[in-house]
């Protein structure tokens, strides 16, 4: 329960699902966390599950894709916080289901702005900080869509494989200064984003269900999360980190 006792966090797109369950989880496990998210509602209603569950939580709201907010973030962890240990860069979005040949521009330059370069923009200005303390461990949310293809959502698989390249290019570069970065793979888990993703489509959740035929729930994806960003895990870098009921085993 104390795995990250005292750890100043950063979690983005924490008002719901992955990024939900995380702000929470390391919560509980004694992080006081800076709760990001787009939707100021939804971030609050996260930072008030927290402490009413008797943890340290505040809020930063605005928009990953902008260099401004990222460091405003970061700025308002260590004025909240006093330092900044550990973040989970998870804000994303989906995009509309597409082959290649039929996709929209707009559609590809969204994912890619808030799926790829948010993380890039967020993992930087934390890096920053995190090097003049010497230590710091980061997670990225990419995705079981960044290890192999998806058919009709070409533009998220794209960005999720760029999180994973960017995750192990850093960890490589960061590696001596104590800072651990791993990118968090994720199979089906339920969100708001799956639920949209069925209603759209209904024949894809048994086409695309996992060998463990169920969904992940998000705490089982948090779990990791704290794993990962905990000392437990302080020989972990560098690493994409599947946990998909073994959609990627086959």
């Amino acid at each position: 329960m104390d795995a990250l006792a005292n750890k100043a966090a950063i979690v983005t797109g924490a008002g719901s699902g992955i990024g939900r369950a995380s702000a929470c989880a390391m919560a509980r496990s004694g992080a006081h966390v800076m709760v990001s998210d787009i939707d100021e509602w939804s971030a609050m209603e996260t930072v008030q599950i927290i402490r009413d569950a008797g943890g340290i939580a505040q809020a930063c709201c605005g928009d990953v894709t902008q260099a401004e907010f990222a460091e405003r973030l970061v700025a308002a962890t260590i004025a909240a916080f006093g330092a900044l240990d550990i973040a989970h860069n998870n804000a994303g979005v989906e995009a509309a289901m597409a082959p290649v040949g039929d996709a929209l521009e707009a559609d590809f330059d969204r994912v890619i702005a808030v799926n790829l370069k948010g993380v890039w923009l967020c993992m930087r200005a934390q890096i920053r900080q995190m090097s003049v303390r010497g230590k710091g461990a980061i997670v990225n949310t990419a995705s079981v869509g960044g290890l192999v293809g998806v058919p009709g959502n070409a533009a998220y698989s794209a960005a999720k494989h760029g999180v994973v390249g960017l995750s192990k290019s850093a960890a490589v570069e960061y590696a001596t200064a104590g800072i651990r970065i791993n990118a968090l793979c994720p199979g089906l888990t339920r969100s708001g984003m799956t639920d949209r993703l069925f209603a759209a489509r209904p024949e894809l959740k048994q086409q695309i269900m996992p060998p463990m035929q169920r969904l992940a729930d998000p705490a089982e994806i948090a779990a990791t999360v704290v794993f990962l960003l905990s000392d437990v895990a302080s020989y972990m870098t560098g690493q994409a980190i599947a946990v998909d009921g073994a959609a990627t085993a086959i």
